[in-house]
């Protein structure tokens, strides 16, 4: 959202979770305050790595309450995205990098009930996405190179996400500017400043001492407090 109506939201990644215990894994995460569940979705193919199908979401959709959105690091979003929705994710987010007529790929999104997305690798200019804006409920900035997590947070970004901001306050949209990779709390307050109120965090909340409810809580605060 821009402007004063941002509300700062922290989507755990489920890419360090325990997968042979996944719907466990969501439970705690629900109760440990989660604003919703984000799906790394990789085929091998656009990133260096490989992660889960539909199927996996379908079976732990009923698990939690929370909201899911899958992130598409995918060559054939076209394809894929029906999958994701009929498997119950309410938001969908493709990479710009990989379709050849977003505008139409966005529309298709939205016509099949869901939210659309977009997403941006570190290299990708903000402006590629300025004539999609009014069709986007969230833009995500990726602050590593998509494909693996636990990578070193890129403050080079930041200024990417202060310009995102200023496009969509000068378009009069509401969007959530979400920012994902490496992402702690000795980056999350800088990448506030910037401007991104929704935080896709996997390591600094699985591997918290005090558990994932500590985690969240503590990036929360410290993106309230920014």
């Amino acid at each position: 959202m821009s402007g004063g109506e941002s509300q700062i939201e922290i989507c755990p990644s489920i890419l360090p979770a325990d997968f042979s215990r996944l719907g466990a894994e969501l439970e705690t995460l629900e109760e440990a305050g989660a604003d919703r569940i984000h799906w790394d979705i990789m085929d091998g193919n656009f990133v260096p790595n490989l992660t889960i199908g539909p199927d996996t979401v379908a079976s732990c959709r009923k698990s939690v309450s929370l909201p899911f959105e899958a992130h598409l690091m995918v060559e054939d979003p076209d394809l894929l995205s029906p999958m994701f929705i009929e498997a119950g994710c309410d938001l969908i987010m493709v990479h710009v990098e990989s379709v050849r007529h977003l505008d139409r790929t966005l529309n298709v999104i939205l016509s099949s009930g869901a939210k659309a997305g977009v997403t941006l690798n570190p290299s990708t200019p903000i402006e590629s996405i300025s004539n999609v804006l009014h069709l986007v409920d969230q833009v995500l900035i990726m602050s590593v190179n998509p494909g693996f997590g636990g990578q070193k947070y890129l403050s080079s970004q930041e200024i990417k996400i202060t310009r995102l901001k200023e496009m969509v306050n000068e378009q009069e949209l509401s969007i959530n500017i979400e920012i994902d990779g490496g992402i702690n709390e000795n980056t999350i307050a800088q990448a506030t400043h910037a401007g991104a109120n929704v935080f896709v965090a996997g390591s600094a909340i699985f591997n918290h001492p005090d558990g994932p409810g500590k985690a969240i809580h503590d990036l929360r605060k410290i993106a309230s407090d920014a």
